[in-house]
């Protein structure tokens, strides 16, 4: 991996998972005495992470890490919508839709255990399988590459909102019912129960993230 990558690797990590916090600056100096390694692959990381959003920059300033506001989360989320909905339809109608009904399973299974201290990240690897069968089975090379840009930031923004119990087990039993549209091959039940999940995810992440910023 060039230095440049694992720079750009690392800050984005540090940013998604807050270690950055919005408004943070990203100086070259400090950032490349910080990993180790010249100002060069720093400055082609910032301008990684600019045209991926997740960085903006400010006259007087240089490159910062930007803000999460109400409307950037809205408008994550009608892109979301439009996206996995799009993905769950195309899955549903796949020749691997069967595999599904497992997954499925494993969910339900999960909405009994997710409660439990030590299980959650067992929970989170879950959910990305979940994501990556659906993008293999929707086989859809564009919605799979602005998926993968989206999850991003939506990874960011779910940091905020912290780990709730009941949501999580919530998230489970909404994820089982979107595995076990997609096994029983009707795209529009896939479709809906996606919406759902979407729904409440949103809710949840605007009354325990945003709406506690607001306070």
């Amino acid at each position: 991996m060039r230095a440049s990558d694992k720079v750009y690797e690392s800050l984005r990590a540090d940013i998604v998972e807050w270690r950055l916090a919005p408004g943070t600056v990203l100086a070259e100096v400090e950032q490349s005495e910080r990993l180790g390694v010249s100002r060069t692959p720093v400055r082609e990381a910032l301008g990684r992470l600019v045209a991926d959003g997740l960085a903006v920059q400010q006259r007087g300033r240089g490159t910062v890490v930007s803000e999460v506001s109400e409307d950037h989360v809205e408008d994550l989320f009608v892109l979301r919508v439009a996206l996995e909905c799009a993905s769950a339809r195309q899955a549903a109608g796949s020749e691997q839709r069967a595999s599904f009904a497992e997954l499925a399973q494993r969910f339900e299974d999960a909405a009994h255990e997710v409660e439990i201290p030590g299980t959650r990240e067992a929970y989170y690897q879950l959910v990305q399988l979940l994501d990556d069968s659906i993008d293999e089975a929707a086989n859809n090379k564009y919605l799979s590459n602005a998926l993968r840009t989206l999850r991003v930031h939506l990874q960011r923004v779910r940091r905020m909102a912290k780990d709730n119990p009941e949501r999580l087990k919530a998230s489970a039993g909404e994820h089982a019912a979107i595995a076990r549209a997609i096994a029983s091959g009707n795209p529009e039940v896939a479709s809906a129960a996606t919406t759902v999940h979407l729904h409440q995810s949103f809710t949840h992440i605007m009354a325990h993230a945003v709406g506690s910023e607001r306070q």
